[in-house]
């Protein structure tokens, strides 16, 4: 029997090679994301290990320059480091944003991983974190040093000119030294400045004092011991680890940071392989219908019915052996193709092998086996219970009514659970509700396509009169060709459904959420401009200061934030200048005037007031940051903003309470409104400053909106893998369906049906299929679109379901187009037979 299974393999080499390529791509994406993730994740633990090489204790603290509160390690703490027995060296840090501008003036790296740093050179003056290839370190207060990276983007050699931005004012400096490093945050695609340690205490703490400490061992001295004396030495909240403890937390960290990913593509690459499964049964399927009378003889000659299933699951797993092996290169390929594609967009990923894994090789020939073989497992049973006297009949018999009504009712039944299963999420709402969504998903998904052979005939009854008089004869058969054997067209459109169902849901979510964003800021912001810093931090006073004496500049305010105890708990507040607030936003009130808050009153936002049990005209105790106490009396509650926090507050309030504004944005209202002129004035004031964003009223909508678009076009990207399979589904659907039928085509082209016709009706076939699929598809992810939706309205405003209707065009049109390039080849194929061969063939 196993003789045999491989003498079938190799008979039906071109009928397979559809369901080898389905089991490959499936594969391809396994071990793809595997060697991927597993390479990522080597390279990136190499690296944080090398980081910490040469460090024995490192010290942390929570110091910063806008709380005197939290202390640092000062000089002389960081000197009786340095005197420990068993210490060869101890090396002060700070830290924080720096920007370097290109030649054109604007930003070199992503913003939020643009840092500087102090340059500590010892006794040798080097600094043992850097390698300059280039120059030399800052040896004073106008000079930095430049990673190697940065200075290559930017076209800088030692001696140039350099602007550097950090929350304050652009300076220029100049270019002493250009080193490389293993910088988490250069690798990142960052950039890091290094300054004299004086310079950069100032520019990110204060004189004399560091954030961190690493230390470095004495040959022959402990880590651990060095850590029990380093201890005792550091301020209050300071954390002391060795380097191998460091080293393994970030090597967790990486791991938890690559789990995430790591599972988003094994959930694409399941459903790629889920969608595969009704292409193998039914490629199978149409095997064991084709070698009736070859597997009856077998049972005849006295084959029993498990060697005749069994015959059939070894020709699965051959060909699901087969098909591992050239996924599983073609995955090596991917995840090669996928460490460039990230290197091409940006990211710097750390040097190192392609890592293969003994778990990705198991794996990744596990799921192609055993994928195929399950796909088989329904027709090998049928083949088995082929009985010996099938051998004198041309045809194997055709499914009885009890198995058909069997099908149809557990397909019934499984639908209606799964769809009270969605409602009941839908109402439910929260997290809850999207879990049991789910469960009723999939029992929806799997009834539907146990039903799809029983729909199939009354939705494509519907288009039958249609393809008659647009196309003729040909239409005519097609529609009924497409029906005839119900269970082939129910599993070919079933690809299809899985794959519109889930591409279908994502974008009518996509876009109602889209739609959300959209009138959550064209509603609510008045002004022409934001201005944030690139890294998302917070924005200098003097920014402020500048914008304030601009030219055009109609009406600006910052947005600073602050937690100042109001009543029993903290709440967030936007510190606002107040006369200018009505002109910046769209604030309405439920009660009081917003106007209230000139005149030194609080405004809270209508949930918070809910949630407190406040009202306008109440007095409120309040305690500041500064831990100064005070009252405020409630002067309006609004209905909840997005661009403005829990409660709003005039500026001039809490500035006695906060000596280091924290300004996340500043908005800006031109006489001019939005131009390219007033632009450039925005831009001219704050010193042509790289760090900074100034981004118009498109560009906000843009900024909220963005992630809904890149979650949207990556998803269409995962799911095209499952679309490919569909559509290698309906190409091997059409060839073995054309093979079968060639005695039919002879008579039918030797009665008059020319072979353009015949073309004609095996692609309006494949059409046909492919739209009634992807209808299905598009049916239930609306309504799956709809219950998750009904999940989200209580978090978002003013939430209302948006059909893309022209999106659904597209998506009916692409279906019909798959069909058309899915008959290509079998149309052509049917087009070539010849008359009296194909009348004589049996």
């Amino acid at each position: 029997m196993f003789r045999t299974a491989l003498r079938n393999v190799l008979a039906h080499k071109a009928r397979l090679l559809m369901t080898v390529l389905a089991v490959m791509l499936g594969v391809a994406f396994v071990s793809g994301t595997l060697v991927f993730t597993g390479t990522l994740g080597n390279a990136f633990r190499n690296q944080s290990a090398k980081s910490y090489d040469d460090v024995a204790v490192a010290v942390t603290t929570r110091a910063n320059q806008r709380d005197a509160k939290d202390p640092a390690v000062d000089t002389a703490t960081l000197a009786k480091i340095q005197g420990l027995d068993g210490v060869d060296t101890a090396t002060g840090r700070v830290h924080g944003f720096a920007g370097v501008a290109d030649p054109d003036g604007k930003l070199i790296g992503n913003g939020w991983s643009n840092t500087g740093s102090n340059f500590f050179p010892g006794k040798d003056g080097k600094d043992s974190a850097y390698t300059f290839v280039d120059g030399k370190g800052p040896d004073a207060a106008d000079r930095i040093a430049l990673d190697e990276h940065t200075a290559k983007k930017g076209e800088y050699q030692v001696g140039d000119r350099v602007r550097v931005a950090t929350n304050g004012p652009v300076k220029e400096y100049t270019l002493s030294g250009v080193f490389t490093t293993e910088d988490g945050a250069v690798n990142a695609g960052g950039s890091l400045v290094l300054f004299e340690t004086p310079v950069a205490q100032k520019l990110y703490l204060r004189p004399g004092q560091f954030m961190d400490v690493n230390v470095a061992a004495a040959p022959g001295a402990s880590a651990d011991k060095l850590l029990a004396d380093v201890k005792p030495l550091l301020p209050k909240d300071a954390e002391a680890k060795t380097g191998k403890e460091l080293a393994d937390e970030q090597a967790d960290m990486i791991e938890s940071g690559l789990s995430s990913l790591n599972t988003i593509l094994l959930v694409f690459a399941a459903i790629a392989l889920f969608v595969g499964i009704f292409l193998i049964a039914n490629t199978f399927t149409m095997l064991v219908a084709q070698r009736t009378k070859e597997l009856a003889l077998m049972r005849a000659v006295g084959a029993s019915r498990r060697q005749v299933k069994r015959s059939v699951l070894l020709e699965a797993a051959v060909v699901g052996l087969l098909a591992s092996a050239i996924g599983f290169l073609a995955g090596l390929g991917l995840a090669v193709g996928l460490r460039s594609a990230m290197g091409l967009m940006g990211g710097k990923i750390p040097a190192g092998p392609l890592v293969v894994s003994p778990t990705s090789v198991v794996a990744a020939f596990c799921v192609g086996v055993l994928i195929t073989v399950l796909a088989a497992w329904l027709p090998a049973r049928r083949a088995a219970k082929i009985p010996p006297v099938a051998a004198m009949n041309s045809v194997h018999a055709a499914a009885t009514v009890k198995s058909l009504v069997v099908r149809n009712s557990i397909g019934g039944a499984l639908t209606l659970i799964g769809a009270v299963g969605i409602v009941a999420g839908a109402v439910s709402g929260g997290s809850d509700g999207r879990t049991t969504i789910g469960g009723g998903a999939f029992l929806a998904l799997i009834g539907i396509i146990v039903l799809i052979p029983l729909l199939s005939r009354p939705v494509i009854a519907l288009a039958r009169p249609l393809m008659k008089r647009l196309f003729g004869v040909s239409g005519k058969l097609a529609a009924q060709n497409a029906v005839r054997n119900p269970r082939r067209t129910g599993a070919t459109a079933s690809a299809l459904a899985i794959g519109l169902t889930l591409v279908t849901g994502i974008s009518v979510l996509g876009v109602t959420l889209g739609r959300s964003v959209d009138r959550m800021t064209t509603d609510n912001i008045k002004a022409d401009y934001m201005v944030s810093m690139a890294n998302g931090g917070s924005l200098d006073a003097s920014a402020l200061k500048a914008l304030e004496k601009a030219d055009g500049v109609a009406a600006v305010s910052p947005r600073q934030d602050a937690w100042p105890k109001v009543g029993d708990d903290h709440v967030a507040v936007s510190g606002v200048t107040a006369d200018a607030l009505s002109e910046l936003f769209v604030v309405k009130t439920v009660s009081g005037s917003i106007d209230s808050i000139t005149k030194g009153e609080l405004a809270v936002s209508e949930s918070t007031a809910k949630k407190n049990n406040w009202k306008t005209g109440d007095t409120l105790p309040v305690v500041f940051d500064d831990d100064k106490k005070g009252e405020l009396k409630v002067g309006a509650v609004y209905e909840d903003n997005e661009f403005l926090s829990s409660a709003v507050l005039s500026k001039d309030i809490l500035a006695p309470h906060t000596p280091y504004a924290d300004i996340r944005e500043v908005w800006l209202k031109m006489d001019g409104g939005q131009s390219a002129a007033s632009e450039k004035a925005v831009v001219k004031a704050l010193g042509d400053n790289p760090a900074m964003s100034i981004i118009d009223r498109q560009g906000i909508r843009d900024m909220f909106g963005g992630f809904v678009n890149t979650a949207l076009n990556i998803m269409y990207g995962l799911l095209a893998m499952a679309l490919i399979i569909a559509v290698l589904g309906v190409v091997n659907t059409l060839a073995m369906s054309v093979f079968e039928r060639q005695q039919e085509i002879g008579m039918l082209r030797a009665i008059g049906l020319d072979r353009r016709r015949v073309k004609r009706m095996i692609r309006l076939e494949a059409v046909v299929i492919s739209v009634f699929g992807a209808v299905v598809g598009i049916v239930l992810g609306t309504f799956l679109a709809w219950a998750i939706g009904q999940t989200l309205k209580s978090d978002i405003p003013d939430y209302a379901l948006v059909i893309p209707w022209g999106r659904i065009g597209i998506f009916l049109l692409l279906s019909g187009l798959v069909g058309v390039l899915a008959a290509l080849w079998p149309a052509r194929s049917a087009a070539k037979l010849n008359m009296l061969t194909a009348i004589k063939t049996e």
